[in-house]
């Protein structure tokens, strides 16, 4: 279907100026301009589901962000298509140099910790079988799993033990920097597909690694969360770089299995299972699993 029909079934009769809106690899998001004000509008991508998506989940989750002013107004869902309609919130993507520094880590631990501790949402996010799943899907397109997997499986069956006395809380699972905007005063977070009810050291670690936060940086995200993060804190956060790294790489195996799009996801998941393999061999990491 072409975007001028899209936009048609969601304001029929209306005059529309569409933007395309870059950023992302799994779904089509354009900026729609109406007399009224501007509007995003999410098309998910292909066989989404395959990725553990479910556009009900993320629809709850944006609302709860929305309420709680750190993600954009949910004007509609269209379904039985799920396509979201947002408000289009005016800010940038910050660079990730600022994105490390003192008071927007201050800002990013206070939005995610309200979201951790706002209302449960439906849906869960578990990433030590989202890599089980994504290896389950990948073999049964006809994908190639690489031999990674499974000393990089052994290891998470470890950290696992460790955090199963987590009790989940909800969670945004996918906080790339392209997923945050800043005004000048406000940040948002926006893209809550891969939502879910999940460890908040996830959340966290996710951020660190994804903005390669230092020792020092990660340090302060975590002060900024907890007031005083204890020892224990420390360890969670180092494990969990690990498993934000497993699960980018297998979505980027589960893609290049399923996916039409033109983009190197071999190479996607190549650069994240080195990086996961650098952690491992980190003396903070075998630290925090010894």
């Amino acid at each position: 279907m072409r975007v001028e029909e899209m936009v048609e079934r969601v304001w029929p009769g209306r005059i529309a100026q569409v933007e395309v809106l870059g950023g992302g690899i799994t779904n089509r998001n354009f900026k729609v301009t109406l007399d009224d004000g501007a509007y995003v509008l999410r098309i998910g991508g292909k066989d989404t589901e395959l990725l553990g998506i479910d556009r009900r989940v993320e629809l709850a989750a944006t609302q709860a962000a929305a309420a709680l002013g750190i993600g954009p107004e949910v004007v509609e869902f269209v379904e039985p298509e799920g396509w979201l309609v947002t408000r289009f919130l005016d800010g940038e993507i910050p660079p990730v140099e600022r994105m490390r520094e003192p008071a927007m880590l201050e800002r990013v631990a206070a939005a995610l910790r309200a979201f951790h501790d706002g209302s449960l949402i439906p849906g869960a996010f578990d990433s030590f079988r989202v890599v089980e799943r994504y290896r389950q899907t990948a073999l049964e397109r006809g994908g190639r799993v690489p031999d990674d997997f499974e000393w990089a499986h052994a290891l998470a069956g470890r950290i696992e033990a460790r955090r199963a006395a987590e009790t989940p809380v909800p969670c945004h699972n996918d906080l790339l920097n392209a997923n945050f905007l800043f005004d000048g005063e406000r940040l948002r977070i926006v893209d809550w597909e891969y939502a879910g009810m999940g460890d908040r050291f996830f959340d966290l670690a996710n951020f660190a690694v994804n903005h390669e936060l230092d020792a020092e940086q990660s340090l302060a995200l975590l002060a900024a969360y907890f007031g005083e993060p204890t020892e224990d804190d420390v360890r969670a956060l180092e494990l969990l770089r690990f498993m934000s790294d497993f699960r980018e790489a297998m979505w980027g195996v589960v893609q290049s299995a399923v996916s039409e799009l033109d983009f190197d996801f071999d190479g996607y998941a190549a650069e994240h299972f080195a990086r996961l393999r650098q952690t491992a061999e980190s003396g903070a990491f075998r630290a925090a699993l010894a």
